[in-house]
């Protein structure tokens, strides 16, 4: 294993922040080098090239991952959602939630939520002076702080959609990941939406397993793959809108190309829920 030696973002942070163990990956900084992002550090970058050693396609499935996100974005903002609470948001990179909402409602309000400080310090950098965009350090397995936090920063009494992209494979089954999407599920009213992507092993081969294995070695975050049926059970009290829960590429592509000829090699279901 080569030495990880530190950049000079990386020498100031530990500075600014000692507390901060920047030697070890963060998941939200391993997703930024997947997407090209620079917002990475040595660390980072290490764990995922080990990563895609090991599974070659991973940064085509996160870029389809990413898609979906617009795709979604998209559709929310269609629907009559102005305001966006992205949760686990890791850093808003080229393509995320502000940008997407923007272009499509100029008027759209978006919060990111994320318990990784330097994603959240990031964040702030990247979103400089922007008055309808905040980050938020907050732990979106604990919901009465969040929505403590944004309860300034978004209107609850109007429509909100509800990021969990790419997050709740973080979230433990001990942690009860049900009962949390349902709080937040219940504090936002009628005509809210649910956006979940999640990691899943239906499919796929021992190479799930094998990066499951790689995040619970390296980070603070431990990965669980769910099945079809369990990331359903995510959007009780929400009707799903169609397609229902499909591999990434499967809601609604933009084209057929966007889909490929092997679809459910992209490891991540997706899906969209209205609460009525």
């Amino acid at each position: 294993m080569s030495e990880i030696r530190p950049n000079s973002i990386e020498r100031q942070l530990m500075g600014e922040r000692p507390d901060i163990d920047l030697t070890r990956p963060s998941a939200a900084r391993v997703y930024d080098y997947y997407l090209g992002g620079a917002h990475n550090f040595a660390a980072d970058r290490e764990m995922a090239r080990q990563a895609i050693g090991m599974w070659p396609e991973l940064p085509l499935i996160m870029q389809a991952n990413r898609a979906f996100l617009r795709r979604a974005v998209e559709y929310c903002a269609a629907h009559g959602v102005h305001q966006f609470l992205d949760l686990g948001s890791g850093i808003p990179t080229v393509g995320n939630v502000h940008e997407v909402a923007r272009n499509a409602d100029p008027t759209a309000h978006v919060v990111y939520v994320d318990n990784d400080p330097i994603a959240v310090t990031y964040s702030r950098t990247i979103l400089g002076d922007d008055r309808q965009t905040s980050a938020v350090q907050e732990d979106l397995r604990h919901p009465d702080a969040v929505l403590a936090a944004v309860r300034d920063l978004l209107d609850l009494s109007r429509p909100v959609a509800v990021m969990m992209v790419a997050v709740l494979h973080f979230v433990t089954d001990e942690d009860g990941p049900a009962d949390i999407v349902a709080a937040y599920r219940d504090a936002v009213p009628s005509g809210s939406h649910l956006v979940i992507s999640h990691a899943t092993h239906d499919g796929q081969d021992t190479q799930a397993d094998t990066h499951q294995d790689l995040y619970r070695q390296r980070t603070a975050t431990p990965m669980t793959m769910r099945s079809h049926d369990q990331v359903l059970r995510f959007f009780d009290g929400f009707d799903v809108v169609e397609p229902g829960v499909v591999h990434l590429p499967l809601w609604r592509p933009a084209s057929r190309e966007d889909v490929g000829d092997h679809p459910e090699r992209f490891a991540g279901l997706a899906a969209v829920g209205r609460k009525p």
